[in-house]
């Protein structure tokens, strides 16, 4: 089984304030987010962490990756420090980049949103993000992917399938997800949601 996640931010006190993430300290935070991983993830399945995985010393991020059951790839987002052998280590593969087969369904991975990305126009294709929190720029690419989707004429036209899979979104709830997860999830977010970006 594949899943997905980004932003997870572990250590990282200040991102509670920023997100408004219901924790009262990083401690709590980690425990929780390391608590929700292993609920769903086994042994044997993988993990696609997609950037910003860590705000702690280098021997912290060591211990949670050995706390996180499955087999983990990181692609890497601004605040992730990949220059130890440790803990490079501990991936099945680090990258700026990745595209894999879910399913017979092409997944794109970056820690950046890529509104236009390679097979874009076919509705089997979805890019996965971070990066943008619910931020400004999280306002501006979810206002661009309601225009893309709007516009979308079928084969041939961009399908809008690129999706925020920052831990912090409600679909998301501190959580990895697998594709089927975050498609539905998305959607019954904005269809609760018809005025959210």
């Amino acid at each position: 089984m594949n899943y997905y996640i980004s932003d997870l931010h572990f250590g990282h006190k200040n991102v509670i304030k920023f997100d408004d993430r219901p924790f009262e300290s990083a401690e709590e935070m980690d425990t929780k987010i390391i608590e929700n991983w292993n609920n769903v993830v086994k042994k044997n399945d993988n993990v696609y962490v997609v950037g910003d995985m860590f705000w702690c010393k280098m021997d912290r991020a060591i211990e949670i990756l050995e706390e996180l059951n499955g087999n983990k790839f990181l692609i890497k987002g601004n605040h992730d420090r990949c220059h130890d052998g440790r803990f490079l280590k501990k991936f099945v593969k680090v990258s700026e980049y990745m595209e894999i087969d879910d399913n017979g369904r092409k997944v794109v991975l970056c820690h950046y949103p890529i509104p236009f990305f390679r097979a874009g126009f076919a509705p089997t294709a979805f890019m996965l993000y971070g990066h943008v929190h619910q931020t400004i720029e999280y306002e501006y690419i979810a206002k661009l992917r309601r225009e893309v989707k709007a516009n979308a004429t079928g084969y041939g036209t961009p399908n809008g399938n690129f999706i925020n899979v920052g831990c912090m979104m409600p679909y998301m709830d501190y959580t990895p997800r697998t594709l089927d997860e975050i498609i539905e999830g998305d959607a019954r977010y904005h269809e609760e949601n018809p005025d959210a970006l």
